[in-house]
């Protein structure tokens, strides 16, 4: 048999749709009937054991962690047979139908490890599906649910759900990459512990801003918040983001990251000897000012696009120029002098070079605000 095409999962399909309750329903279902598949699937398993999480194999709760067979039609046929219509499966984001056969519904998931995500009140209304063990090239390392009735994937928090009493004790929260990270760091503190790091992830998006809001409210923010990505372009991306995202309005407490080597995550720490503890350690006693980390990555950027930019003095003034806005990002004047010595630091240039550059630059910035402010009272820098 051809591979099917698929066409978009997630599409109204006439009217208003099926109940929530019943979208709500179907999801559970599909939670029980992927943890089941996951008791029989030795690769799986064996996979999570390796990658340091072999607890939730052994130990269901909270996390309900699964496996979605191979086939094209397993969860569809189970659901369809327990009574749940087209309508309910397809509105879940569950099944999809084909386009040559719109009456034939396939899985959205297939051969996947599945983490269910979770809303406020604790009910299953999506996944995250993480591509098997020994899967082809090509095969996106995860997919996602598609946006539902029940399911808005910039709303949520992969791993509030299941940590709220972690959550509710004012532990410090940790922004990571995905599930796998979440569940490394949950499993690097003792249920019992009085305080540590509460890791949540967005759900295979980019931070958003309800996201970032829902990361500002937590009780453990005043604290700091802590952005613990790859150490990548694409991890340093995600921290440039998630501190622009954070840091609007003012932030609670600190805004801190969490630096590994390269090739390293909270997942992978886990699997090396005395990884836990080393987890720890980068979270909560080794995190830097998250504004320093941004300052290094603008830097890198600049150089790796003008390889001789710090070769010369023109070239240092300029990467000056372009990082000093940087310092007006910061939260506190103390951190803008940091800061600023960074700058210095990094580029060569003296410090009074830094701080001319810092003073032109907010001359021209009051400038503009007095332009479009006339009869306003300023605003305070910090």
């Amino acid at each position: 048999m051809g591979v099917p095409r698929i066409s978009q999962p997630g599409l109204p399909i006439g009217g208003t749709g099926p109940e929530p309750g019943r979208l709500l329903a179907a999801a559970e279902a599909a939670v029980t009937y992927y943890r089941t598949q996951l008791t029989r699937a030795d690769g799986p398993r064996a996979y999570l054991t390796e990658r340091g999480l072999g607890v939730v194999v052994q130990r269901e709760w909270p996390w309900r962690v699964g496996y979605a067979p191979p086939g094209w039609s397993a969860l569809t046929d189970h659901l369809r047979a327990a009574g749940f219509t087209t309508e309910d499966l397809v509105g879940a984001g569950l099944s999809t139908r084909t386009r040559t056969d719109p009456d034939r519904l396939i899985d959205v998931f297939r051969d996947r490890v599945m983490f269910p995500v979770r809303d406020a009140a604790g009910h299953a209304v999506a996944f995250l599906g993480r591509s098997g063990p020994g899967s082809g090239e090509g095969i996106p390392k995860y997919i996602n649910s598609p946006g539902t009735a029940i399911y808005d994937k910039g709303q949520l928090l992969f791993g509030v759900a299941e940590q709220q009493e972690r959550i509710n004790a004012r532990w410090t929260p940790v922004l990571v990459e995905g599930p796998a990270d979440v569940l490394a760091v949950w499993l690097s503190y003792s249920r019992s512990g009085k305080t540590g790091a509460v890791a949540l992830a967005p759900c295979g998006t980019m931070l958003t801003g309800r996201q970032a809001a829902s990361l500002r409210e937590l009780p453990g923010a005043t604290q700091g918040i802590v952005a613990a990505f790859d150490a990548d372009p694409a991890g340093r991306d995600a921290v440039d983001r998630a501190w622009q995202l954070l840091r609007q309005p003012r932030p609670p407490g600190p805004l801190l990251t969490a630096e590994f080597v390269a090739g390293a995550d909270p997942a992978d720490l886990l699997r090396r000897p005395n990884g836990t503890a080393q987890l720890r350690t980068a979270l909560q006693q080794r995190a830097r000012p998250m504004l320093g980390a941004v300052v290094d990555h603008r830097l890198t950027q600049l150089v790796r696009r003008h390889p001789r930019l710090l070769e010369d003095i023109d070239g240092r003034c300029t990467a000056v120029r372009l990082l000093v806005p940087l310092l007006f990002e910061a939260m506190s004047p103390d951190e803008a002098v940091l800061v600023a010595r960074q700058v210095a630091t990094q580029t060569g240039a003296a410090v009074d070079t830094v701080a001319m550059a810092a003073l032109a630059h907010l001359e021209e910035a009051l400038t503009v605000l007095d332009a479009g402010n006339v009869g306003r009272t300023r605003p305070s820098l910090w």
